[in-house]
């Protein structure tokens, strides 16, 4: 019997710690409707690994990070600090303006 997988929502678009980067993976993992096991396996990686990603409690290296969120269809934009106030604004019009359900945000 299969699994059954229940997405996650997405964390805010601007991460700070790992387990924010975690919970993005995570959702990006469940919205697929992979399991641990079956995600784990098709990247060639440890489930403990992955697991400790998505719950941002190891040091998993930047690099096996990276090659699971591009992997997952997470990307992940590095810009200078004092520009993150004029990207979340740019983020959060075009978040609106494409929702279609009047600019209400996620969590």
């Amino acid at each position: 019997m299969a699994k059954r997988v229940v997405p996650s929502a997405f964390p805010a678009p601007f991460v700070a710690t790992p387990a924010q980067f975690g919970a993005a993976v995570r959702a990006a993992r469940t919205a697929s409707g992979m399991t641990l096991e079956e995600t784990a396996l098709a990247l060639g990686v440890a489930k403990q690994t992955l697991q400790s990603l998505e719950r941002g409690t190891s040091s998993v290296g930047l690099a096996l990070a990276l090659r699971v969120a591009h992997a997952l269809g997470v990307a992940v934009l590095v810009a200078p600090a004092s520009r993150r106030r004029a990207l979340e604004n740019l983020v959060r019009s075009q978040t609106q303006a494409g929702s279609g359900d009047g600019g209400a945000e996620r969590s």
